[in-house]
């Protein structure tokens, strides 16, 4: 009897262990994963409504397995240290751009030479386009979920400025390539970033600034410059980043990843028109306060032109050794055919 008895026992606990397991695995399926997303733009920023879009999306195609809390405006990473942040763990997630840390992604700094961008759209899809082609081992450490570029990077400064002459000596808010820009265009480069543009102009330590018209509403700059050259020959862009710590991306199930990622395809659109939507809108600001926009003659926009055109063989020749050379021919080519 105490034989049967005990057998029985055995089989009660077996039973047990056996309905425990897909329970725990069940639970383990539905562990909800929190991300960190460290951001350089202000809350209220377009931009930052975007990330937030993001976010809310991907909590709810992964059925709130994945959840991420954003910080915008830096207050969780500068912007010059995000990447490095990101590699490091301090955040999961993060966006800024990749001129703030000019030298650590030397192919990438193609995206910020002045190659005649037109839209917003434009620029983040070659942008995406060069990443996806060559795949620059520059950004190895962390797992890139997506870049965007903003619209044309114009001049914009206190005094009017219709033709190169009107540039010399201006001191120009500048960040990355786009200090050679200025340099190149007879100004006198002032590094800084973004947030601190405003105080610059306003209390004359930058007398202009190189940047997409977003910034005259999104960073409020409208009202510390009134006179906008439309400058699109040599117009520029940035390649902002958005990567994510590798650790934290594999902690993530496969069949979630293949969510986010598909997520991201989506916001590459997304992001390129938001970023034309929010230029048109500044446009519309400046015009409003009767502001200056100084259209270029076709002869003197070929002058702007070509007085950038070296930057061009310089970056050839400067990542020749790592193919800028044929990254430089691609993203030529890709704006002559979009």
């Amino acid at each position: 009897m105490k034989k049967y008895l005990a057998i029985g026992a055995c089989f009660l606990i077996l039973a047990f262990f056996v309905c425990l397991i897909p329970c725990q695995s069940g639970a383990a399926e539905e562990k909800t994963i929190t991300l960190r997303y460290s951001t350089m733009f202000p809350a209220p920023h377009r931009q930052s409504q975007v990330v937030g879009d993001w976010c809310k999306e991907v909590e709810k195609r992964t059925n709130g397995r994945v959840k991420v809390t954003v910080y915008p405006n830096n207050t969780l990473t500068p912007a010059v240290q995000t990447y490095d942040s990101v590699v490091k763990g301090i955040a999961d997630i993060g966006l800024a751009d990749a001129a703030y840390t000019r030298g650590k992604f030397p192919l990438t700094e193609v995206v910020g030479l002045p190659l005649g961008y037109k839209s917003a759209t434009q620029a983040t899809h070659m942008t995406n386009a060069f990443y996806n082609k060559f795949k620059p081992k520059e950004w190895d450490e962390t797992k890139v979920l997506y870049f965007y570029s903003h619209g044309p990077g114009l001049l914009h400064s206190k005094k009017p400025v219709a033709k190169l002459e009107d540039v010399k000596g201006l001191k120009i808010r500048s960040q990355g390539v786009a200090a050679n820009i200025a340099q190149a265009l007879g100004g006198a480069p002032v590094g800084m970033p973004m947030g601190e543009a405003y105080d610059a102009l306003s209390k004359g330590v930058a007398d202009a600034i190189l940047c997409p018209f977003e910034a005259m509403k999104g960073w409020k700059l409208a009202e510390v410059v009134g006179n906008h050259t439309l400058d699109y020959g040599a117009a520029y862009t940035s390649a902002h980043f958005v990567v994510m710590n590798k650790t934290k991306w594999n902690s993530i199930s496969p069949a979630d990843q293949k969510v986010i990622e598909k997520i991201n395809e989506e916001w590459i659109e997304r992001e390129g028109k938001a970023w034309d939507e929010i230029d048109k809108e500044a446009m519309d600001v400046v015009q409003a306060r009767g502001s200056k926009i100084i259209a270029l003659s076709k002869e003197e926009d070929a002058r702007w032109t070509a007085q950038v055109k070296p930057l061009l063989d310089e970056y050839a020749v400067k990542t020749k050794g790592l193919g800028g050379d044929e990254v430089l021919k691609f993203c030529l080519d890709y704006l002559k055919s979009h």
